[in-house]
């Protein structure tokens, strides 16, 4: 249980000049991609539940860290994911990283995850997380909690491997795509790298697909090929209106055997290092193969820097959007000195909207940019919010809860975190979330939980005067609270930033505006001797003696503070 503590504050209408602070940078440009202005991840997946889009990447920051954040990212010690989460698009939930060396102990990494779950027949939910382990295996992670774990390894070693059935020849047994069809039955599909020595540049011979057994935890049967011309990595599977969608990075040789294949329909070659797909209706015939062609072109063509691409097909909220990385936040951060020169190869996950005809299963080609997805809903103030979601950010870090508590600093990134994150603040640090909805009535209380010494102000731009600002002093994580002018905090707020203006050590968990409450007691009621020292709530409803916690109350027609 947290301590509440009451501060009363003055509203500050006209507080501080926005010169007077020097802000942390933003290297989003105010943009919406990528999702997080902190922390490198790529290969993205998702799934969709009880209303919120959870996304799991790479941990690229992992190595940035081990890196000394310089020199190219070889993902060697990448063993952990990331996951974000959202239910606007726009602000993202940062929930730390699953710590897959941990968990899966024979692993050696953990690259280009794929996550589904199900309601299995007694009810239980079950999420799958699979996992390159480098480009060897393929393993499985599970929890039947919820989609941030707490995960186990339901095998003892990887998932696929090399001489199993189907499986060989092929170069890189990795970047597992996995999807449910409407039957129950789950696929994956997996492979990748340089061609065989009996293939070809166009014909590579690295793509397989199998079948998951009832577990979901093993394949069943025997892995087949798919025909992918160009395949290289980031196997994908979707099921759209009814029929297998598989997509797929090519590589990035040339294309000049392109005419050799038969089944092209007319269409020219993939450019180099695209993202294509193909449809079937029986996915374990090779034959049934359908090749539709290039949807995205690389990122590189648009500005956010060359390299190899994955992405994520999905429909949230009855619209169809691509995820995918590149290195745009890297090359801010180079460009405005925070990353050395010589860091390369560490990407962020970006998101843009999708057009598919789920009827005939079209994806149309894409235009990646930095803009990124419009919000499909505002953000209620008055839910507890977390600290760690935000639209954009700058110079906060991310810390474990459990190891401050310990006196110990952290960094989640560093693989040392996975649920029970908070904020770190320092003087310049600010969050922004946008699409802010006070509602009619207005906000007249804010409250944030925080730890350490620092004055935070809430602004609506980045750089304006703030329209609050609290002091918070604690050296235990408090609920701290001050009075706004409810004229002030109503409407939508295109975004509302918190910027910290002073701190030591301070830490934010959670925050969350309150509306007006009614007047205590609006209904007569006839007052007795027996009435002496009852409690009401702020709704003037007559509490029970031993009935009421902590809180705000009424008693003898004044406010009280239980704590």
């Amino acid at each position: 249980m947290y301590k509440k503590l009451f501060v009363t504050a003055m509203m500050t209408a006209a507080c501080l000049q926005a010169g007077a602070q020097t802000l942390g940078t933003d290297y989003k440009n105010s943009n919406g991609n990528p999702i997080s202005a902190s922390v490198f991840c790529a290969d993205p997946t998702a799934i969709d539940y009880n209303g919120r889009l959870y996304v799991y990447g790479t941990n690229d920051h992992q190595q940035y860290i081990k890196n000394g954040k310089k020199n190219s990212n070889g993902y060697g010690n990448i063993k952990s994911l990331v996951v974000f989460s959202t239910d606007d698009m726009v602000n993202w939930t940062f929930h730390g990283t699953i710590d897959v060396g941990k968990v899966c102990t024979w692993a050696g990494q953990s690259w280009a995850p794929s996550a589904v779950w199900r309601t299995t027949a007694n009810g239980t939910e079950e999420f799958f997380v699979y996992f390159a382990n480098g480009g060897g295996s393929v393993g499985v992670m599970k929890s039947t909690t919820s989609p941030l774990g707490p995960f186990k390894s339901p095998n003892s070693q990887a998932m696929i491997r090399h001489g199993m059935a189907g499986v060989d020849p092929c170069n890189w047994v990795f970047d597992p795509g996995a999807v449910i069809d409407s039957t129950g039955q789950g696929w994956i599909a997996f492979g990748g790298g340089d061609p065989q020595s009996s293939g070809s540049k166009l014909w590579p011979g690295n793509s397989r697909i199998a079948k998951l057994s009832s577990s979901m935890t093993s394949i069943s049967g025997s892995a087949k090929n798919m025909p992918a011309p160009y395949l290289f990595e980031a196997s994908e599977l979707n099921i759209i209106g009814g029929r297998f969608v598989y997509t797929y990075n090519t590589s990035w040789s040339d294309r000049n055997d392109w005419t050799k294949f038969e089944k092209r329909n007319g269409q020219g070659a993939p450019s180099s290092c695209s993202m294509c797909y193909m449809v079937s209706d029986t996915p374990l015939d090779p034959d049934s193969w359908e090749y539709r062609g290039e949807y995205v072109p690389n990122e590189g063509n648009f500005g956010m820097g060359w390299g190899n691409n994955h992405t994520h097909l999905h429909k949230f909220q009855g619209k169809y959007y691509l995820f995918y990385h590149s290195e745009l936040l890297l090359q801010d951060m180079k460009g405005k000195g925070e990353a050395d020169n010589s860091a390369g190869g560490y990407r962020s996950i970006g998101v843009n909207v999708a057009t598919v005809n789920e009827k005939t299963q079209k994806i149309n080609k894409m235009t990646l940019n930095k803009t990124g997805a419009a919000a499909i809903k505002n953000l209620n103030p008055y839910d507890l919010q977390q600290a760690e979601t935000m639209a954009n950010s700058g110079s906060i870090s991310y810390e474990d809860f459990t190891n401050i508590s310990k006196n110990t600093s952290i960094s989640s990134l560093g693989n040392d975190a996975s649920r029970n994150l908070q904020v770190k603040m320092k003087a310049g640090a600010w969050t922004q979330l946008r699409k802010v909805d006070f509602g009619t009535v207005g906000a007249d209380s804010f409250m944030i939980r925080a730890k350490g010494t620092g004055t935070l102000e809430i602004r609506l731009t980045r750089t304006g005067k703030a329209v609050a600002t609290i002091d918070c002093s604690s050296t235990t994580f408090t609920d701290q609270k001050i009075k706004l002018d409810p004229s002030v905090f109503t409407g939508v707020k295109a975004s509302m930033y918190l910027v910290c203006t002073s701190a030591t050590n301070f830490y934010i968990d959670a925050w969350q505006f309150s509306e007006p409450q009614p007047d205590a007691i609006k209904v007569p009621y006839a007052a007795s001797k027996e009435d002496d020292g009852v409690m009401f709530d702020l709704n003037g409803r007559r509490l029970n003696r031993h009935s009421n916690g902590r809180g705000l109350y009424i008693q003898n027609g004044k406010k009280v503070l239980v704590k």
